[in-house]
């Protein structure tokens, strides 16, 4: 048995050279839904929560913030004072006073001077409020869904919570949207 190698053959002059490979169009990335979970009722954390919504919602994303335990109370509107049906949810609202203006920073708060120079700052660096950004979150389309749960712990009713919420939803609805493919986001 005789072992030949075979030279490789070479191309007639008259075939074209196979085309090169074309590099992909660059194209626009695909915005996912945004999911954010809004936890804490802290100054700071608010502002964080209505600067994201709003930004996403301005980059044509779909925004959705849900809003559960302290994150809650921020939605309450700011002329109520006391909330609840009973004498420990009532006491509840007395200690963590409700409404996006009556927020309080988890560092540095000391007796309300922390929020006061914040709330400076961001006026004299033209900052938008939380307040004036909900507005703008909500006018964009950002949708606010309250957790029905943490409704009924605290005693709210839809009346209580500002113009603009969304129907109380719970958890089930939160981790369907997640597995719908909704990006999320703990604030």
């Amino acid at each position: 048995m005789s072992l030949t190698l075979e030279r490789p053959r070479e191309a007639a002059p008259s075939e074209a050279p196979a085309p090169l490979p074309q590099p992909a169009q660059a194209s626009e990335p695909a915005l996912h839904d945004i999911l954010i979970i809004d936890y804490s009722g802290e100054l700071e954390k608010t502002w964080a929560t209505m600067i994201l919504a709003s930004t996403a919602a301005a980059m044509g994303a779909k925004c959705r913030v849900f809003v559960t335990f302290w994150g809650l109370q921020t939605f309450v509107r700011d002329e109520r004072r006391i909330t609840g049906r009973n004498w420990m949810q009532r006491l509840l609202s007395f200690m963590q006073r409700p409404g996006i203006s009556h927020r309080k920073l988890s560092k540095m708060n000391f007796l309300g001077m922390g929020p006061w120079m914040m709330r400076r700052l961001a006026k004299q660096y033209q900052v938008s409020s939380p307040k004036e950004l909900l507005e703008v979150a909500q006018a964009l389309g950002v949708e606010f869904m309250p957790c029905q749960m943490t409704m009924d712990m605290y005693g709210l009713t839809k009346d209580d919570l500002v113009e603009g919420m969304g129907e109380p939803v719970g958890a089930a609805t939160v981790i369907g949207l997640m597995q719908q493919g909704s990006s999320p986001l703990f604030i």
